[in-house]
């Protein structure tokens, strides 16, 4: 595997640095707060994955990913899902097309919103599994079908999909094989006082901003490659493993709180997941290595979606996002594997 050592790997990543501090200008100009999701959803961006953006109403979600894909110059287009709505709905469909000169008569494919660059996929859960399953395939596979034919989705593309928590009732929820799909799951919280002050003070005004772009679809594209090329040491690959073995219950390698509070764990996606994020991350702050700090401050967003927990966490108060910080903390560096060669010791020093 190649990694960053050439000179322009390390300007690109400069420039990233940059563009990253001018695209957070740009977001606050419309939205006021939420650097933290702007934060996870570039880095979801610049790994390449789509995530799931869970909020009350009135935070500003559509708001922000259409902003960000002003910013990036991305084509954004949004589809509100409601349970009516059929997979046609979303990829496009096959409609007879007559040549008024000729009187021929032919199939001619309308493309659905899924061709697009940076898709809001709004309440995502209100809509049945078989049109879900139609945005999901081309998630993963980049394509749609329409008959006999598939047709290959806008590069770069991305599925920001919306939960409510509030409202359960007629709505169906994804299942887990499907929340395995997302790179991330990114919780959108209340603003807090002072942005709350400045948001009413700033948003019932008459000034309209808009975002100016700073990076194109083709630099997107190329940053992707660039994210994979950053290195990660053997130590924090091990350390990756570690921490997603730990989450699967009546593992050898599970805690005895996992044993009590989680059904299932993460797969192999959720390590690959977790790694893609934290490379997509260090990029982002323009270092040349992947660092703990980067696998520890995305293993929520990584993780939070891809444990069950059970009664027992339930009832005693517990969050996927408890269960992951005590993961964290009782899982020492220096306990996995790659700290049985040294390599430990020299990260500390280094």
């Amino acid at each position: 595997m190649s990694e960053i050592k050439t000179a322009p790997d390390m300007v690109a990543l400069e420039k990233l640095k940059v563009a990253q501090e001018r695209i957070r200008e740009q977001i606050r100009t419309v939205v006021i707060g939420q650097d933290d999701v702007v934060e996870q959803l570039l880095v979801s961006i610049l790994a390449g994955g789509h995530c799931i953006l869970e909020g009350v109403p009135g935070l500003a979600k559509t708001l922000l990913v259409s902003t960000l894909a002003k910013s990036l110059s991305l084509e954004f287009g949004r589809i509100q899902f409601t349970p009516d709505l059929m997979p046609a709905d979303i990829t496009g469909t096959d409609v007879i097309y007559e040549d008024r000169e000729t009187g021929s008569r032919e199939f001619k494919f309308i493309e659905g919103p899924i061709f697009t660059n940076l898709l809001l996929a709004d309440e995502i859960n209100r809509t049945p599994p078989k049109t879900q399953a139609a945005l999901l395939q081309g998630m993963q596979e980049k394509n749609i079908s329409a008959g006999t034919k598939h047709y290959q989705l806008p590069r770069p593309f991305f599925v920001l999909a919306t939960q409510n928590p509030i409202e359960q009732e007629g709505t169906y929820p994804l299942p887990e094989a499907q929340l395995d799909r997302f790179l991330m799951k990114i919780i959108v919280e209340y603003p807090t006082r002072d942005e709350e002050r400045l948001i009413y003070k700033t948003v019932t005004g008459d000034d309209l901003v808009e975002p100016e772009a700073t990076l194109t679809g083709e630099e997107v594209l190329e940053l992707q490659h660039l994210i994979r090329r950053v290195p990660i040491s053997d130590f924090l690959v091990d350390y990756t493993m570690d921490l997603i073995r730990a989450t699967r219950c009546d593992s050898e390698d599970a805690p005895e709180f996992i044993n009590r509070w989680v059904l299932w764990g993460a797969g192999p996606r959720g390590g690959q997941s977790l790694i893609l994020a934290a490379k997509a991350r260090a990029a982002l702050y323009g270092r040349p290595e992947v660092s703990v700090e980067d696998l520890q401050a995305v293993s929520k967003s990584v993780l939070r979606h891809r444990i069950v927990l059970s009664y027992n966490a339930e009832s005693e108060g517990q969050t996927a996002d408890t269960v992951i910080e005590k993961l964290i903390e009782e899982t020492p560096l220096h306990h996995s594997e790659a700290g049985k060669d040294g390599q430990f010791e020299r990260i500390l020093k280094s």
